[in-house]
């Protein structure tokens, strides 16, 4: 038997989680978020969810997001090693959160009582539904009747070639999480200078090239992945949208007119990734040439 699961900052939807099979909310990991000084667990995203997160940050509440602590991540893991087998997180990227710090914590307590179980966490060094491209392969691979072992080798030749293209439209949230320094933030937002922003192979995000005006930097990245998608007969390509449905909408129609063999997803970011990006974001994930690599300092 193999357990699989999967966590909220993987931005995956209620209906593609239906569509694949992964809406079993006992595998699903909620990542917390904070907002008008409530606490939530993020569920599978949805339409209203989205909306409703993004209506109260733009009437101007702040919002957050905190770590798993370790025992939610034993309440989490603890049945899936009671019943036994083996045990598959697909997850997003540790170089985003210090919240795996307390996953391992509660591996070792699950592991030194349940020591026949074999837990293996899959790190796609990536976010949104970057990580979600990676799921529902590794999906599909379980569903099929693949082992562990030949998911993660799958995973391995996939996850490097998995892209994510960000352009923002306030760069004081990037800011705020530490993506872009202040100055870059500044300079953006008073001159209207859109940073085009990549997932690196480390899983880290960083400014690539620099556009003046939004609706150029939009069509650069347009441009930029009718040019570079790759496997379209496999993978999609999918638009996240940070409560811009209608913009994201053009994209995807210059998108799919450049490429009319492409599966273009339209999808909405949700509140743990929308807590850091900030209303207005475009991400465009999708399957190409590999990741840059890091910035070196």
């Amino acid at each position: 038997m193999i357990h699989f699961f999967y966590d909220a900052d993987s931005e995956m939807n209620l209906v593609k989680a239906r569509e694949y099979g992964i809406d079993n909310e006992k595998y699903f990991i909620k990542m917390p978020y904070s907002i008008c000084g409530e606490n939530h667990p993020c569920e599978l995203i949805t339409p209203e969810l989205s909306k409703d997160f993004f209506d109260k940050v733009r009437a101007g509440n702040m919002p957050s997001t905190s770590a798993l602590n370790s025992e939610e991540y034993k309440e989490i893991f603890e049945p899936a090693f009671k019943e036994g087998g083996e045990i598959l997180y697909v997850s997003f990227s540790s170089a985003m959160s210090a919240t795996f710090d307390h996953l391992e914590v509660a591996l070792k307590d699950l592991k030194s009582r349940y020591p026949d179980v074999k837990f293996t966490r899959y790190d796609t060094k990536a976010i949104s539904m970057g990580t979600g491209i990676a799921v529902i392969a590794a999906a599909k691979y379980i569903q099929s009747g693949k082992s562990v072992a030949e998911t993660v080798a799958m995973l391995d030749e996939l996850v490097p070639h998995i892209n994510i293209t960000i352009v923002a439209d306030d760069l004081n949230y990037l800011k705020r999480g530490g993506r872009l320094t202040a100055v870059k933030a500044l300079f953006g937002t008073v001159l209207q200078i859109k940073p085009i922003i990549k997932l690196t192979t480390a899983g880290t995000l960083i400014p690539t090239s620099s556009v003046a005006g939004r609706n150029k930097a939009l069509m650069t990245v347009v441009s930029e992945i009718t040019n570079g998608a790759q496997r379209l007969d496999e993978y999609p390509v999918v638009i996240m949208n940070a409560d811009c449905r209608a913009e994201a909408e053009r994209v995807a129609d210059r998108i799919k007119a450049q490429l009319p063999s492409a599966d273009v997803w339209l999808c909405d970011v949700g509140p743990v990734i929308g807590t850091h990006c900030g209303p207005g974001t475009i991400g465009i994930c999708y399957v190409g040439a590999e990741r840059p690599a890091p910035i070196k300092d």
